[in-house]
């Protein structure tokens, strides 16, 4: 009898799972600063001086520089005067508002069932040769 040789092969394919994570960003909220003006009315008493006259009315002269004068009678003509207020506002930077954002890394727990192949080989590894 011949020998017969006997080259077959088999093979096989071993898969396994892995488990990829990966974190991805995405707007989970926004922040919007306004601002707006609120008006208030203020009342504030401030003093101020007026010169009050005993009036003598008097025509005016030719001639009438306007200026304190001594008259012939010996009176005095005195021009009054009055106080005006001046109210200016001002706009002044009362505070400034920053806002800032950060960010938080926080630890999550993943869990997930991985499958991984297992491969069993059964009978002689040898070559079988029959006679």
């Amino acid at each position: 009898m011949a020998e017969r040789e006997h080259d077959q092969h088999a093979s096989t394919v071993r898969h396994e799972q892995k488990l990829e994570v990966d974190v991805s960003s995405y707007e989970a909220g926004s922040v919007r600063a306004r601002k707006h003006v609120e008006a208030k009315f203020v009342e504030h008493e401030e003093p101020r001086a007026i010169e009050h006259e005993e009036l003598v009315r008097v025509p005016a002269r030719d001639g009438d520089s306007g200026e304190i004068e001594t008259l012939e009678d010996g009176s005095i003509s005195i021009p009054l005067f009055e106080e005006r207020l001046v109210v200016v506002k001002e706009l002044v930077v009362r505070e400034r508002v920053v806002v800032r954002k950060r960010t938080v890394t926080e630890h999550e727990r993943i869990e997930a069932e991985l499958r991984t192949e297992r491969i069993e080989i059964e009978g002689n590894l040898e070559n079988d040769r029959s006679e």
